[in-house]
């Protein structure tokens, strides 16, 4: 499998200590901050300082980033550290060189798609008919994209069972929970629900639980994985029963190719993930698709969630491919997975060369190439991101009609 280059880890290595490194130098097992680098405010602020005088080129390494983010005070949010952007092929200037529009062009009615408007249509966000740079722009500066992180957040408030299917009951239950006796709710009561203490102020994590995810790999790996245009590493990797065996490459061809990355304990993904199933059974036929089963993101000797134990997802890092597999069985019940998973391994070969902690999307398209890539779990998770990309392939054949 090829890796992506690890050079700029042997300077990190001055701050983080390689406690473990695989035979190869191509995986980092585990890193290790000495905790007088991070004990209080100012350990930390001195450690970031030194880490960006290490590294003064921009763009600096996505690691490098988010640990001087973390090391100065980030809880994680979206637009911090390393959570940024999607890389995509397919865009509105896409859309202007496929159907050979102006610069200044901006709109392209569904009509224009030449028989394919039925598949055209998921790329019409606004559904007005007509294509515009708008209905592409996943950006946070969007503001459907902001607006969904508001229903992202309420909707994992209300669904309790945490499987990403909001149900009457879980409906009734958050109304009466919030309600307490009356017939409404106020905007305060929802408010207070989300962002007061009931709203999940104590999963906010210390720096110290940040800091030893972040060299867990729990968080996120500390690897980029392939970007825009590369060929995707190969792989090999069994499914839970191990009835079924999935090498990428076998895969790669006739057909676009669908890599989702993701975990049981990760609660965003599991709100998202029953989109991931409905998209597989709407292009079933017309690209590959295949889950990765990853590392936990919040096992309960990490960065354990209250959100996890209200669900019943509470499990310790497994520490086996045995343990892995009994976690990702008990997902796929939960969620009622229909897509094909795979599970990696315990040292996360496949996870880190594609940089697939906690959540990430791939389509790979039929050169082996890597076509979208999205951002890093949980905030660039954005599954009508990647149906867009992969409609794009999909059309990207058809000749526009003639005017």
């Amino acid at each position: 499998m090829s890796t992506p280059s690890l050079g700029w880890l042997a300077a990190l290595c001055c701050f983080l200590p390689v406690v473990a490194i695989a035979a190869d130098g191509d995986l980092v097992k585990q890193l290790s901050l000495a905790p007088e680098q991070y004990a209080d405010d100012a350990a930390a602020a001195r450690t970031a300082d030194e880490l960006e005088k290490k590294f003064p080129d921009e763009p600096r390494p996505e690691a490098v980033r988010m640990l001087v983010d973390i090391l100065r005070g980030s809880k994680m949010g979206p637009g911090e550290g390393w959570f940024g952007p999607a890389q995509s092929r397919f865009d509105w200037k896409w859309v202007l060189q496929e159907y050979e529009l102006a610069e200044s062009a901006e709109e392209l009615p569904l009509a224009k798609f030449g028989g394919k408007e039925g598949l055209a249509k998921r790329l019409d966000r606004d559904g007005d008919g007509s294509i515009t740079p708008d209905d592409l722009d996943w950006s946070d500066r969007n503001s459907w994209v902001r607006e969904s992180y508001v229903v992202g957040r309420l909707f994992r408030r209300m669904n309790a069972r945490g499987d990403g299917r909001l149900t009457r009951d879980e409906l009734t239950a958050f109304f009466d929970r919030l309600s307490q006796g009356k017939d409404h709710l106020l905007i305060s009561d929802l408010r207070d629900a989300l962002l007061g203490s009931g709203g999940g102020s104590g999963d906010l994590p210390s720096r110290e639980v940040l800091v030893r995810g972040l060299i867990a790999g729990e968080i996120g790996s500390i690897h980029e994985g392939p970007r825009l245009g590369d060929a995707a590493p190969d792989f090999t990797l069994n499914s839970p029963n191990g009835s079924q065996t999935h090498q990428l490459s076998k895969m790669i061809g006739k057909q676009p190719v669908v890599l989702v990355f993701g975990n049981f304990t990760c609660g965003p993904f599991r709100a998202f993930y029953p989109e991931v199933d409905a998209l597989f059974e709407r292009y079933r036929g017309q690209a590959a698709f295949l889950m990765v089963y990853v590392r936990e993101a919040h096992p309960t000797d990490g960065w354990a969630m209250k959100a996890n134990e209200r669900a019943g997802v509470a499990f310790a890092q497994p520490k086996t491919l045995a343990e892995r597999v009994a976690v990702c069985d008990q997902f796929c019940q939960r969620l009622r997975a229909t897509l094909p998973v795979a599970v990696d391994d315990v040292g996360d070969e496949v996870g880190h060369a594609y940089s697939g902690m906690p959540a990430r999307l791939y389509l790979i398209d039929a050169a082996g190439k890597v076509a979208y890539k999205s951002g890093r779990g949980p905030f660039g998770f954005k599954v009508g991101e990647l149906e867009q990309a992969l409609v794009m392939a999909l059309i990207g054949t058809a000749q526009p009609p003639q005017p």
